[in-house]
């Protein structure tokens, strides 16, 4: 489109107090020759949008630069359909943060104020990916537990088509086997509910329900997937716009236990999930004879909060076993009955089911290692942490091990991506092998035809959550929702809840797919990768490096992108060697006009020039939390947010050391074992990248402590300023850069 552009610079919130809202108006008019410039005392106000709205329509303006408050706040006011915007962030960035009045401070305002406009140049508007096929809004429930069947109920309730599909040959999942539940209100045990919800599931004429089934394959992304279902020999294909999966969980084997807990050694020791299948409708006896019980046991943590065994806590287990021992005291309150625990925990509304066990006489027994010992009757020895002493418990009927729980994803080998990573890394540069590859195991679920695998990655203790912070229910395939126990460990109350999640989740994928738009976390973005392959050299580094496999290859290793897999971080931008990769409203050469754009001053003129590369999930609201706070910080610096620090190209700091800027310093998501990048890896890629640029200053002859790497979190605001005013100390101390005034 031909563009008009418009600049409206707002001077409220304390802007027009600290900056000279005239000069900055002439770097808009006089020096951008842009034809049309307003400011406002209030622009976000009726009547300012009122003025944007009335230069739109009359005199056509279809590029709006507004400078203003922070482009993270009153992003839905200033959101105009069908016209490039950009945001100068005058606000947090310039005027809660430095000094009013100041030469500095204006010439902060004005760079930021170019490289706006630099970037709508650069910028053209974005268009809505439209496949070759229709969009789906169908949602496919692998799964037919307690998690799945709410799922599929829930998205149908709310209009949606769904496919429900379950291994085995009745719906209903473990609950099946379970005669009664604890749940909320935990007053007192419950008769389980699940034949009611199985009906409810089969009964609904949009949910389409395939039991004894797998999915054998699944090909494409959100809204296109094409999923294939084998039944009894035979297979049905679906065209679906989104997953949920709720496989489930399984026992911790218990024969992997230590002989301390004596599973095995007598038939009369049993698990928490053999208690619930032998007696489902069933008296509770002595499984050895099947006499009646008077003497039981529940020993908590068998395998769990174990290095060696499952290091998590199963979260139900204690519930599990007040509820089972409960209903022992119910069947015959003469019974002995003992909770042998190294922690209760009974969260929530679920401390009345503990009150309730105290009651009927449930003992307690804190110790941190049980032993059980099967020498003639079956004894149980604990040391009474409470109590200070070592205390027998005989003649004991039955012994309950709570084992856990272990998501079914932890099934299968453990090498699918190694291999991949290695095959397509090749010989020649394994030295730049980037970040460790995911875990795929082959368990058999999805089946996803990706060149990054067949299941998603199994991550901490094998689950497939992508451990978001701010994105639960995601997974690190787009479109794909995990839910439920094979999410983490977790009690009835918690699998409904996340039933309904994961459905809502997989309607705002199907719903902001259909319009072309990303989900979380760039949640509403049109813009996607555009690919030139005319320039590719197959090197593969955009489909090992994409976070979410949204680029599959073809039998030549040319990348094939999946655009509605993508959620558009720029990975691939930053690992393209050539610079092939782009979007419409964000591109190598858009974040290189935009640092051209700065204006330098000499060096006797005693003004360092900081370039700060700042991811905007953590980093750049970090900043605008210190402006937020009054908090100053060193004029110097000049940021431009990035979508994702692993978008960053090395040719930006080759650009900037080139135009005289004296250093850079690249803010970045905390990456690591509690990582938060909401791209998975962009930190962890940027920070291996950054390894490289020594290479490229040493062929500039600077030093390499002008390009610095930092992780910072969003609450680590208070620190920024005097990270920053170090920087700016230590790029003193070197001196100015040598290419200024070239």
């Amino acid at each position: 489109m031909e563009k008009k552009t418009a600049v409206y610079i707002c001077s409220g919130c304390g802007i027009g107090d600290v900056l000279d809202i005239d000069q900055l108006s002439k770097v808009a008019t006089d020096e951008n020759s842009v034809p049309i410039c307003q400011n406002h005392s209030n622009l976000c106000s009726e009547e300012g949008v009122a003025l944007i709205k009335k230069d739109i329509a009359d005199e056509g303006v279809n590029t709006l630069v507004i400078a203003a408050c922070s482009p993270r706040v009153m992003y839905d006011v200033f959101n105009y359909e069908n016209c490039i915007v950009d945001r100068v962030n005058l606000r947090e960035q310039v005027a809660w943060c430095q000094k009013p009045g100041e030469e500095d401070t204006q010439m902060m305002a004005e760079d930021y104020l170019r490289m706006g406009l630099a970037k709508v140049r650069g910028m053209t508007l974005p268009e809505p990916f439209k496949p070759e096929q229709e969009y789906s809004k169908d949602i496919l429930v692998v799964g037919g537990g307690l998690t799945g069947l709410t799922s599929a109920l829930e998205a149908a309730k709310a209009g949606y088509k769904v496919v429900l599909v379950e291994k085995e040959m009745e719906l209903g999942g473990f609950q099946r086997k379970v005669k009664q539940i604890a749940a909320a209100p935990y007053k007192d045990l419950q008769d389980n509910t699940i034949d009611e919800l199985v009906r409810a599931v089969n009964e609904h004429d949009k949910i389409t329900v395939y039991t004894g089934a797998t999915v054998e394959r699944t090909e494409g992304g959100p809204g296109i997937f094409d999923v294939s279902i084998k039944q009894n020999g035979s297979s049905s294909e679906h065209h679906i716009g989104a997953i949920v999966m709720a496989a489930g969980w399984q026992p911790y084997d218990p024969t992997k236990l230590d002989a301390a807990f004596g599973f095995g050694a007598s038939p009369n020791v049993i698990t928490n999930s053999m208690f619930e299948e032998h007696f489902s409708d069933a008296k509770i006896t002595r499984p050895s004879d099947g006499n009646d019980v008077k003497n039981v046991a529940f020993l908590q943590c068998a395998g769990q909060r174990d290095p060696k065994h499952l290091p998590y806590c199963s979260s139900t287990c204690c519930i599990t076993a007040l509820k089972q021992a409960i209903r022992i005291k119910t069947q015959d309150p003469d019974v002995n009955a003992y909770i042998i625990y190294k922690d209760l925990r009974t969260p929530g509304q679920a401390e009345d089911l503990y009150r309730k066990a105290q009651e009927v006489g449930v003992t307690f027994i804190r110790c941190q290692s049980p032993e059980v010992k099967t020498n003639g009757s079956l004894t149980v020895e604990a040391e009474d942490e409470l109590l200070g002493e070592t205390v027998l418990i005989d003649n004991l009927d039955l012994v309950v091990l709570a084992t856990g729980m272990v998501p079914v994803t932890s099934i299968g080998e453990d090498v699918y991506a190694k291999a991949q990573m290695e095959e397509s890394k090749g010989e020649k540069d394994k030295d730049e092998l980037a970040v460790p590859p995911d875990v795929i195991r082959r368990s058999n679920i999805l089946n996803l035809d990706y060149r990054q695998g067949p299941e998603l990655p199994a991550l901490h203790d094998d689950f497939p959550d992508s451990h978001f912070i701010c994105f639960p229910y995601e997974s690190r395939r787009t479109g794909v929702y995990a839910a439920g126990c094979v999410r983490r460990p977790m009690g009835i109350g918690n699998c409904k809840e996340d039933g309904a999640g994961a459905a809502m989740k997989a309607i705002q994928c199907v719903e902001l797919t259909s319009q072309g738009a990303a989900v979380h976390p760039r949640a509403g973005d049109l813009s996607y990768p555009e690919f030139a392959m005319q320039r590719c050299t197959q090197c593969k580094r955009c489909t090992v490096e994409c976070p979410f496999g949204a680029i599959n290859e073809d039998d030549k290793a040319n990348p094939l992108p999946q655009p509605t897999r993508c959620r558009r971080c720029g990975v691939c931008m930053g690992a393209c060697p050539e610079r092939i990769i782009s979007f419409k409203n964000y591109s190598v050469p858009i974040i290189g006009d935009m640092l051209k754009a700065i204006e330098v001053p000499e060096e006797d003129e005693e003004k360092p020039r900081i370039l700060v590369f700042a991811c905007e999930n953590d980093a750049y609201p970090a900043l605008d939390m210190a402006g937020l706070n009054r908090m100053q910080y060193n004029a110097w610096v000049r940021v431009i947010p990035l979508r994702c620090l692993g978008s960053m190209n090395l040719v930006w700091i080759a650009d900037a050391m080139s135009k005289g800027i004296d250093g850079v310093l690249l803010l970045a998501c905390q990456h690591g074992d509690d990582y938060q990048c909401h791209f998975i890896r962009g930190s962890e890629l940027s920070n291996i990248r950054l390894s490289k640029v020594s290479e490229t200053l040493d062929r500039l002859a600077l030093e390499s402590e002008r390009v610095r790497f930092e992780n910072i979190s969003i609450i680590d605001y208070n620190k920024l300023p005097a990270l920053l005013d170090e920087f700016a100390k230590s790029l003193e101390e070197i001196g100015a850069n040598p290419f200024k005034g070239w």
